[in-house]
């Protein structure tokens, strides 16, 4: 079994490197995209694990991308973790995220300082 493929999607370079790279340390693929559209495109390209998905991002809202990758999966009957990671932390955002999909929220600023769970 290969590495699992974890999708980055975040606009600010910053973060999308620092998550990446904590990520890759912890033997994890990561892919990134910068924008919506971005990542839904690397959706139908490569075969994405799990999914890290800022809400705020240029173009197409991390909302939208979410409720897209959900109609996706009910298509094809593979469900793809998606975990928000945004600096929305207002209780209706967090239900907003969670009723459009999301399987998990994790709110802006947060820390680098965990250690993922075995799998396999």
């Amino acid at each position: 079994m290969g590495k699992i493929t974890i999708l980055i999607v975040e606009d600010e370079a910053a973060i999308q490197q620092l998550v990446s790279y904590n990520l890759i340390k912890a033997g994890f693929h990561v892919t990134c995209a910068d924008t919506g559209e971005e990542a839904l495109a690397c959706l139908l390209r490569e075969d994405i694990d799990c999914v890290l998905l800022d809400l705020m991002l240029p173009g197409m809202g991390g909302l939208e991308v979410c409720e897209k990758i959900r109609d996706k999966g009910r298509r094809s009957g593979r469900h793809v973790p998606i975990i928000m990671l945004t600096a929305k932390g207002e209780e209706e955002d967090v239900v907003a995220g969670f009723d459009y999909g999301a399987d998990d929220y994790i709110t802006k600023p947060f820390s680098t300082k965990w250690k993922p769970l075995p799998y396999g």
